[in-house]
């Protein structure tokens, strides 16, 4: 769902300009998340609950901390895909699964996967770095936050790996709550939005279309695009469009700030320390063409 700026310096060990840290932390974080949509296990967590087919999981697995929910506000807190393609998940996964049946399937699975990716650590290390993300998202602020709040609502994992990966799914989703909020706010749409992903990034239209949405309807969209002067004529993102976007990814990135601002940049930095190899084993799982664009780590 986001634009990722391709230049944005991402080693950043002061706390002094609003955004900056928290763009440079959405990218150790968000490959520890992104686990439970990469990795054979869990997949194989959902499968094992009913969830067979990815879409199930996914939508049963990233909904369930909002209850046994109809389609409608799926649609709204997931704000990019078609609602056709929600209307077909739910509610008709809480026949296969109850919310905390996916719930504790989400939560095995990811710790299965990253138990994978991480056991040349040791434990301490895991331990610390799940301290310190758990401080960073206990500060997080909720309010307006739908899939946020409802994260951080949920209990704590009893051990390192599940309270680790919870954490990272809480900043994740307080961090995916305030892009959705900044898109709404500069007047764009969902497939306005994939829309422009696609011709600012060079991305495949399928990350557009795999989630729903039909060819002519992104057509449409890059005719309303055209006429407010985002796009060219050939479909080209303009100096307009770079600029507006690039508001929506500043916005998002100062709405996500106040978690980093309470744990202070010595502890900030030294969680950077602890996720950086997670994270580069995270990116490992990305397959070639992937439409989940994970941030870029340095180096």
């Amino acid at each position: 769902m986001s634009i990722r700026n391709r230049d944005a310096e991402v080693h950043v060990t002061a706390l002094d300009e609003p955004g900056w840290t928290a763009r440079s932390m959405w990218a150790y974080f968000e490959p520890v998340h992104a686990v439970t949509y990469l990795h054979p296990r869990a997949r194989a967590a959902y499968e094992a609950v009913g969830l067979r087919g990815y879409w199930r999981g996914y939508f049963a697995g990233r909904a369930a901390p909002l209850g046994a929910v109809e389609a409608a506000p799926v649609i709204a807190a997931f704000f990019n895909f078609a609602p056709p393609m929600v209307a077909r998940a739910l509610p008709a996964v809480w026949r296969l699964a109850t919310p905390q049946e996916a719930l504790r399937a989400r939560l095995t699975g990811a710790v299965q996967a990253l138990a994978e990716l991480t056991y040349e650590l040791p434990e301490s290390h895991l331990v610390e770095a799940a301290d310190l993300l758990e401080r960073a998202a206990s500060a997080a602020q909720t309010a307006g936050r739908v899939l946020g709040a409802a994260n951080a609502a949920l209990p704590a994992g009893e051990y390192p790996l599940a309270r680790l990966w919870q954490a990272a799914t809480t900043l994740r989703e307080h961090r995916g709550d305030g892009h959705v909020a900044a898109l709404v706010a500069a007047g764009l749409d969902p497939v306005e939005t994939l829309t422009g992903r696609v011709a600012l990034d060079g991305s495949s239209p399928q990350y557009l279309l795999g989630r729903g949405w039909s060819e002519e309807q992104w057509h449409a969209a890059r005719t309303r695009l055209t006429e407010r002067g985002w796009l060219t004529g050939d479909g080209a993102a303009t100096e307009h469009a770079r600029a507006g976007f690039q508001a929506v990814e500043d916005a998002t990135d100062r709405a996500a700030a106040h978690p980093w601002h309470a744990l202070g940049p010595a502890d900030t930095d030294r969680l950077r320390e602890l996720l950086e190899p997670i994270a580069r084993s995270g990116h490992t799982l990305l397959p070639e063409g992937s439409p989940l664009g994970l941030p870029a780590l340095p180096g």
